[in-house]
């Protein structure tokens, strides 16, 4: 998703070659995914030629939101703060990281 939202339109070659090489996908991997992403309306395409354009329906942000339910309905029981305690637990946050952190959750008080 980053390739189309950084390109604002991508066939399925531009998203190969924006890709890392290593390891090299498959062009019906590609495919696929982006297949997969528009059944899901993260993507439309466009015919140009006999090519498919494909271009974001969603930005970012709404599509980061819509991963975060996804996650916290089915690893954190819909919490929040397990989500974070999980986080906190399992990766390494430096201090500024945490002053950070506490900033932000006493300004949403």
């Amino acid at each position: 998703m980053d390739i189309v939202w950084d390109k604002g339109r991508a066939t399925v070659g531009d998203v190969m070659e924006a890709l890392p090489d290593a390891p090299p996908l498959a062009y019906s991997t590609v495919l696929t995914t982006m297949r997969i992403l528009e059944q899901k309306g993260f993507v439309r395409h466009v015919k140009e030629g006999r090519a498919f354009l494909y271009e974001p329906i969603v930005d970012r942000g709404e599509a980061g939101g819509s991963a975060i339910a996804q996650i916290l309905a089915r690893f954190f029981r819909n919490s929040p703060e397990l989500l974070v305690m999980n986080l906190l637990a399992h990766e390494s946050v430096d201090k500024k990281e945490l002053r950070r952190l506490k900033k932000l959750i006493e300004e949403a008080k």
